[in-house]
C-alpha cells in the first residue's frame, strides 16, 4: 500500500489553499479514526492527507444568551461530552457524545469529523437534528450556513464541495420547559456502532406537548427527522394509547436495511421501543 503525502495546515486559509493545490486528490483529516480504517481497507486512496489538527481557531465552545451555542469543528467529542455548559443547556448533545465509541476514540474524534464522515449511525447527528443545528462551511471564495438536515446526502456523502471545509456547528437556544434524550442500541459493549439511535426533544406547556422533534440514526441512508410522526403528539397530552400510535408511526418512517448489526425488521422494532423510552425521558426532563 502506497502511503499518501502528509501535510499539516496551521490555519483555515492554509488548509483551503493546500486542498485547492491538489485538485480533488487530497482529503482533510482531523481525528482520523474512521478514515484510517477506510485507508487500511482500501476504501479510500487520496494522494495527499491534509491534517487539520493544528488549527486551534477551530477548537472552541462558545455561548451567547441570544444567539445560542457555537462549537468549532475541531472540538473533540470528549470536550463536548464534558462541557458543563453543554451538559446544562444542551444536555442531549453531551449525552450522545458520551456514548460515542471508547474513551480513546472520544479523545481523538472531533465533532466536525463525526458529521463529515456522514455515517448513518453517527451518534451526534440525531441530537443535533432535533436541536435545529446549522453548520458553517468555508470555501476559498465564500462562507455558507446550512441546516444540518440539508448537510447529509447519503452514506459518506455531504454537501461539502471539493474545496470546502466544515468550520463550525451552531445551535439555537432551546425554549423554556424543554427536555431531550438520546438512546442508542448496540450489539455489544464498547465502541460498537449504533444498531439504532433515537434523539427526542420536547417543549411542554403544562402537560401538553407544545412541540416534539424526533431524529433517527442507522435506519436510513442518512440520519433523519420523523416529521410525520411528530405531528401526532403536537398539542396533545401524552397517554399510553397515543404513545403507542406515535412510536409505530416513527418506526414507519424508518427505512432500515439488513446488515451484520441487525435485520431491518429488528431495527424497526427497536425504533418503536427506543422512541417510547426517549419521549418519556424527554418529558420527565422538561418537567424537572
Amino acid at each position: 500500500m502506497t502511503l499518501p503525502e502528509y501535510l499539516a495546515a496551521k490555519s483555515v486559509e492554509e488548509a483551503l489553499f493546500l486542498l485547492s493545490q491538489h485538485k480533488g486528490k487530497a482529503k482533510f483529516v482531523s481525528g482520523g479514526t474512521d478514515f484510517l480504517r477506510q485507508l487500511k481497507r482500501g476504501e479510500a486512496a487520496p494522494e495527499c492527507l491534509i491534517s487539520l489538527g493544528e488549527i486551534r481557531e477551530l477548537d472552541f465552545i462558545k455561548y451567547d444568551e441570544i444567539k445560542g451555542l457555537r462549537i468549532g469543528a475541531l472540538t473533540t467529542i470528549v470536550n463536548v461530552a464534558n462541557s458543563s455548559l453543554i451538559q446544562s443547556k444542551f444536555r442531549i448533545l453531551a449525552q450522545a457524545a458520551g456514548m460515542l465509541g471508547t474513551p480513546a476514540i472520544r479523545n481523538q474524534d472531533t465533532l466536525g469529523g463525526n458529521l463529515c464522515n456522514a455515517a448513518p449511525s453517527a451518534d451526534t447527528a440525531p441530537p443535533l437534528l432535533v436541536l435545529g443545528a446549522k453548520v458553517k462551511t468555508t470555501g476559498v471564495e465564500c462562507e455558507k450556513f446550512v441546516s444540518l438536515e440539508d448537510f447529509f446526502l447519503g452514506p459518506g456523502q455531504t454537501i461539502l464541495g471539493q474545496n470546502d471545509l466544515l468550520t463550525e456547528i451552531q445551535i439555537p437556544n432551546v425554549l423554556p420547559h424543554s427536555g431531550g434524550a438520546y438512546l442508542k442500541q448496540k450489539r455489544r459493549l464498547g465502541a460498537d456502532l449504533a444498531v439504532v439511535g433515537v434523539g427526542a426533544l420536547v417543549v411542554m406547556e403544562g402537560k401538553i406537548l407544545k412541540d416534539v422533534k424526533i431524529a433517527l440514526g442507522a435506519v436510513a441512508p442518512i440520519p433523519i427527522r420523523a416529521k410525520k410522526a411528530e405531528e401526532i403528539l403536537k398539542g396533545k397530552k401524552l397517554d399510553q394509547g397515543l404513545l403507542e400510535k406515535f412510536s409505530q408511526a416513527v418506526s414507519g418512517e424508518a427505512s432500515p436495511i439488513d446488515d451484520i448489526r441487525g435485520s431491518a425488521d429488528y431495527r424497526r422494532g427497536l425504533v418503536a421501543v427506543l422512541t417510547k423510552r426517549a419521549i418519556v425521558q424527554a418529558i420527565q426532563q422538561a418537567e424537572g
